[in-house]
């Protein structure tokens, strides 16, 4: 009888042993444009295993969206055939269908100061806004407003000075549409902080100063009123485009697919951390998948409707690639890098702080379940091996940016961990859900810009209609919006997956906790918003799903 079990429960071992090469075999790296992270080796989602596949009710209702979608962009274009846009208003003729409450707020709202300001603290980009510590170098004042120099100086000293910089973009080779050359800005908006809290802008430069160029003028709420409306235009399709590429493709879906990948690889079924993380994880691999070969594909609706289509978005990755940190990935560290830190109007912030220690408390009940101390953290060798892989191989060597390459305490485990769900879930939604609210109406935030940014302050409304997106641009925009960031059929909220990975008591004592505390924020969150014009839902966890499935 006991040699039986013995040959049994080698046989047992072998499949076992089987199963994990044969997914490390299907989770292989490939370099899908090089300058950016790794990706998942697979052409097309057929490629992938089938458990990393969308179930059948998830593929039926992602294709059919598609579909409606296609339907959507077609009865608009139809609607609009004889128009063409002589007014602001006339985009009201393609704002029906799939559009949101917040959606309508802003079409109401998007000429205000103070809405334009609230944006970069709780809007879809969140990630750009930073408390300034001194006034930037390419921030040069022309002559005649020495005036603007003293107020910014003052709200330095007080603490109330901050910034948003887009030199990122500088130099991008914009996007040709339909054989029409598109344009691209890299500004820099100057902002005060209100005592009650509201963001307001100070200036904007459009473009950084050229040793060969008259110095570029700083445009100002005190300039014609279609001239000011025209330079914060510029200022949200620069958003559109780093919030789109880096804030969302590459500090969520990207980051996640190298966690993916390197835990199929590094880690058996049974390691504890493959458990904690594998929920979490959740059709990553094909939606991305799928994003290459429709929405940042040659071709692509990157191609179609973004003014750094066409390449420029790939070389955006790169450079955003290169100036990733481990930092900028943990909140807490981020917002303090910031100086965001304490600030009530900032919405986000506090509900990211509070989400990352909820989170933070769960990985360390797990954690210090199955590692007695930070030796046994240490001699994990497929463990350490994990971490190689995601800093030195899916990152392709970003040590010098802060990333591990070893763990040498269950802290530095927590922190790296905790980082890993929350950039597969909260970080997401903070930067996805929102998108029809704010891409719907599209002079908030236009997806290309088809005049080059201007260089004095005359401007008109034929000018700005001729700047903003055309009828079939923001039939796009507007549709990709919804498809990006509708509600999935199969939703499953962060920290409520049904399957069971652990066993045992403690675990599942563990993660009981993590699901009251979500719930204790969740009632936070709700009650706050009551009180609030416009509320702040992103990172509400009832909300939030439990990985990166759009």
């Amino acid at each position: 009888m006991g040699i039986r079990l013995t040959k049994l429960a080698s046989w047992v071992q072998g499949i076992e042993s089987s199963l994990e090469a044969l997914t490390r075999r299907w989770s292989s790296w490939a370099t899908w444009k090089e300058g950016i992270p790794l990706s998942v080796d697979a052409a097309s989602e057929k490629d992938l295993p089938l458990d990393a596949r969308f179930h059948e009710r998830k593929k039926i209702a992602f294709e059919g969206t598609q579909v409606a979608g296609a339907m959507e962009i077609a009865l608009k274009r139809l609607y609009t055939l004889l128009s063409s846009w002589d007014s602001l208003e006339d985009f009201d003729q393609i704002f029906w269908g799939n559009k949101s409450a917040l959606s309508e707020r802003v079409r109401q709202s998007w000429k205000d100061d103070d809405f334009f300001g609230y944006q970069f603290l709780n809007g879809i980009n969140p990630t750009l806004l930073r408390r300034s510590t001194s006034l930037p170098t390419r921030l040069v004042i022309p002559p005649g407003t020495e005036g603007l120099q003293a107020q910014l100086e003052r709200k330095l000293q007080e603490g109330r000075l901050f910034e948003a910089d887009y030199s990122l973009l500088a130099g991008i080779q914009a996007n040709e549409i339909q054989g029409e050359r598109q344009h691209l800005a890299a500004p820099l908006v100057m902002f005060k902080m209100e005592p009650d809290g509201k963001l307001l802008p100070m200036a904007i430069q459009l473009q950084p100063p050229c040793s060969d160029s008259p110095v570029p003028p700083l445009f100002l709420p005190s300039d014609p009123s279609l001239t000011w409306l025209l330079a914060k235009a510029w200022v949200k399709n620069s958003d559109f485009q780093l919030h789109e590429l880096q804030a969302h493709l590459l500090k969520t879906h990207l980051m996640a697919e190298v966690f993916a990948v390197a835990t199929m690889r590094c880690l058996p079924g049974m390691h504890p951390i493959f458990k904690l993380l594998v929920p979490h994880l959740r059709y990553t691999m094909e939606i991305n998948t799928r994003a290459r070969s429709t929405l940042i594909s040659v071709g692509g609706f990157f191609d179609q409707m973004l003014n750094t289509g066409g390449g420029g978005h790939l070389d955006v990755l790169r450079r955003a690639t290169a100036c990733l940190t481990y930092r900028s990935l943990c909140p807490p560290d981020d917002l303090a890098d910031r100086g965001l830190l304490g600030l009530p109007s900032a919405l986000y912030a506090h509900d990211a702080l509070r989400l990352w220690d909820i989170i933070s408390r769960y990985v360390q009940g797990i954690v210090q379940l199955h590692y007695s101390g930070d030796k046994v953290v240490q001699s994990d060798p497929e463990l350490q091996a994990w971490c190689r892989e995601i800093t030195e191989i899916g990152l392709c060597g970003a040590q010098d940016q802060g990333f591990p390459v070893s763990f040498q305490s269950r802290a530095d485990l927590c922190h790296f961990v905790t980082m890993c769900i929350f950039t597969c879930s909260a970080q997401h939604s903070a930067v996805n859900l929102g998108q029809l609210d704010w891409y719907g109406w599209v002079p908030n935030a236009p997806c290309t810009m088809r005049q080059p940014p201007p260089t004095t302050k005359d401007a008109t409304l034929e000018m700005v209609m001729a700047t903003l997106p055309n009828v079939p641009q923001s039939c796009h925009q507007m549709v990709v919006a919804w498809l990006l960031s509708r509600t999935q059929p199969d939703m499953v909220p962060l920290g409520h997956h049904k399957e069971e990975y652990f066993s045992g008591p403690g675990p599942k004592a563990v993660l009981r906790c993590f699901q009251e505390d979500l719930d204790t924020l969740e009632r936070e969150i709700v009650a706050r918003n009551e009180g609030l014009d416009p509320p702040y839902y992103y990172l509400q966890p009832s909300l939030i799903e439990n990985s990166v499935t759009i």
